[in-house]
């Protein structure tokens, strides 16, 4: 089976991204038969606070620890627009027989809609993604893990998907939600398994409001989405999905794939005879 072309992929591009590299990500996905790639670099304004607990488990060479000030606030830089799209060209010369998509994941877009706006007139971006990466506490913004640090997990999964709502309602400036699990990442391990059923009216709510925006839903690979939640986004009229591994190393370019491409067959969605067109619903 021809694996689907992966619609998220980092590399040195992305600030978080230190083990990342355009062209050997290139490299990696022509060896492993991929049609096409998109570099989906990110594109953060919201400033986040990392919790002491948090930033012990990073290395001190992580971007997180070299970001933070004394008070753990985390200023994303600016994303460098010209020398991405410099770097998307040459590897397109470079490898004439892979189609090399640019893009962006634009974080939390609803909060930051003329910074998006700017960023987006700097050029073309082939796949736009949205993503929401933290949540409001009290006057700062933290990451579900910092957050399962004071506050019930199962709250934080909550509070998360009603703001996927939000965030698909509310910007139009993407056409790709990322990772609608991305709580699941920093899941206790002492809770046991996640089980997406806890959360489905949640979960229901984020894919209705999301089909009703005309956006497709990513089936990200980092931490396997779950096939109940794939389902659910075709039960509420989800029309397409696409792929992504999130890969910060080229190693991790389409990890995952063929099991998520099976398992979005059998959710009722499949590929079209033009590998860039997402998977549409059957």
């Amino acid at each position: 089976m021809t694996l689907p072309i992966d619609s998220h992929v980092h590399s040195e591009w992305s600030w978080d991204a230190q083990a990342g590299s355009m062209e050997r990500s290139c490299h990696r996905a022509r060896e492993i038969g991929l049609p096409s790639i998109a570099f989906t670099e990110h594109v953060d304004y919201t400033v986040w606070t990392a919790s002491v607990a948090g930033l012990a488990t990073v290395p001190a060479d992580h971007p997180v620890a070299i970001l933070a000030d004394a008070a753990g606030q985390v200023t994303p830089p600016a994303f460098d627009a010209p020398g991405y799209l410099g770097s998307i060209e040459r590897c397109r010369e470079r490898f004439p027989d892979l189609r090399i998509l640019s893009g962006v994941e634009l974080g939390e877009p609803h909060w930051h809609r003329e910074a998006v706006q700017r960023t987006l007139s700097l050029g073309e971006f082939d796949r736009v993604l949205g993503s929401l990466h933290c949540l409001p506490d009290g006057d700062r913004f933290q990451e579900p893990n910092d957050l399962n640090d004071h506050r019930n997990p199962d709250e934080v999964v909550r509070t998360y998907l009603l703001e996927i709502a939000n965030l698909v309602g509310e910007s139009e400036t993407f056409s790709v939600l990322a990772h609608i699990d991305y709580p699941v990442r920093s899941w206790p391990a002492h809770l046991g398994p996640f089980d997406p059923g806890a959360f489905e009216d949640e979960f229901r709510h984020a894919l209705r409001a999301t089909a009703r925006s005309g956006k497709a839903l990513e089936i990200n690979t980092v931490v396997p989405l779950q096939g109940t939640v794939v389902r659910w986004w075709h039960e509420e009229g989800g029309e397409a999905v696409s792929f992504g591994s999130d890969a910060h190393d080229p190693s991790r370019v389409a990890d995952g794939f063929a099991d998520a491409a099976a398992m979005a067959e059998a959710s009722g969605f499949a590929p079209l005879s033009d590998p860039l067109v997402l998977w549409r619903r059957q």
